[in-house]
């Protein structure tokens, strides 16, 4: 995780990127200012959406404006993974073009777990507070989590997607690491990418509730497959297209090591820290309580590789409290 972006200027929130692509820019009133969403076009002439942005008040001039510009309607949604300014808005879209929605069955599965469930805010902050972040942080990192639930207006009813599945020509690929199930679109040498690969910023890699216990070690896997099918073009959620995969897969690497150095040097052998007190070492400035919530997320899951790289110790005290040390 790096500080936000600068704002994306565009010429107009629509742009063509390649024959049949384009890219549609939101604004976003988080620590990010924008999220890109695509439309691919369909074999019947109609479009694909790829992605939503978050749901709005104004989301009925929102999508109107979005049909109205278009040559022929949208006809399928798909979602690339539960993210509040990647899935929020499904539902608005839905009502307004009547499309059908599609979107990865693991990450669907943990999408309801999340923003259906009652207790997720409790688990999550129980797991906050079991990696050391005091109570009253932590009560401003959810109060600001329950604060987004009305922008997240989710699909109960999908079309479920498996790894492999083909949608209008497109292959379906799960990459793992910014989001357990997060799937992208590879056809030829485009791969419409989500959050795995970003130019300006790297995708928050960090340890959830329920979540993948590696995340970090998953994310070095999806790098790796990433670079190894090399696509000419990256589309991703946030910032610059992505043209030279190959280089910005080598740099996201080398940051996370970098990273992982960084996190093993704010520990010692003989006094045990908190995932929270580590990312205030890896991050010693102010942030806004979303951001030390990614901060805390990313500063565990580099703590918790390099438990499995054998060159740290986890220790789980009787009060519930995780804590580390130096090997």
């Amino acid at each position: 995780m790096l500080p936000p972006a600068a704002a994306i200027w565009l010429d107009s929130p629509m742009r063509e990127i390649a024959d049949g692509i384009l890219q549609l820019t939101f604004p976003m009133p988080l620590g990010l200012d924008h999220v890109h969403c695509y439309l691919l076009r369909r074999p019947s002439g109609g479009w694909l959406l790829v992605d939503t942005g978050l749901g709005t008040t104004d989301w009925e001039e929102r999508w109107a404006n979005v049909v109205e510009s278009l040559d022929a309607p949208i006809e399928r949604i798909l979602i690339t993974h539960y993210h509040p300014d990647h899935v929020g808005g499904a539902g608005d879209a839905q009502h307004a073009t009547g499309a059908e929605v599609l979107q990865g069955a693991h990450d669907h599965a943990m999408m309801l777990d999340i923003w259906a469930n009652d207790d997720y805010t409790r688990r999550a902050y129980d797991l906050f507070r079991a990696h050391g972040v005091p109570e009253s942080v932590a009560g401003e990192i959810f109060a600001n989590i329950e604060g987004l639930r009305p922008l997240i207006r989710y699909v109960r009813d999908v079309t479920p997607l498996e790894p492999g599945d083909l949608v209008d020509g497109w292959e379906v690929l799960r990459f793992g690491g910014h989001a357990d199930g997060h799937i992208a679109l590879l056809r030829g040498d485009i791969l419409v990418g989500g959050d795995n690969l970003l130019m300006e910023i790297t995708p928050n890699i960090g340890f959830s509730v329920g979540g993948d216990p590696d995340p970090l070690g998953t994310y070095f896997a999806t790098l790796a497959r990433i670079e190894a099918l090399a696509p000419r073009l990256v589309l991703p959620g946030h910032g610059p297209v992505v043209e030279d995969s190959v280089a910005r897969c080598r740099e996201t690497v080398a940051h996370h090591d970098e990273r992982l150095r960084r996190t093993l040097a704010a520990l010692d052998r003989a006094e045990p820290r908190s995932g929270y007190e580590v990312s205030l070492t890896l991050w010693d400035y102010e942030l806004a309580p979303i951001h030390r919530r990614f901060a805390v997320q990313e500063a565990v899951a580099h703590l918790e590789r390099l438990v499995l790289d054998g060159r740290a110790r986890r220790i789980s005290a009787d009060s519930g409290v995780v804590t580390y040390t130096a090997v």
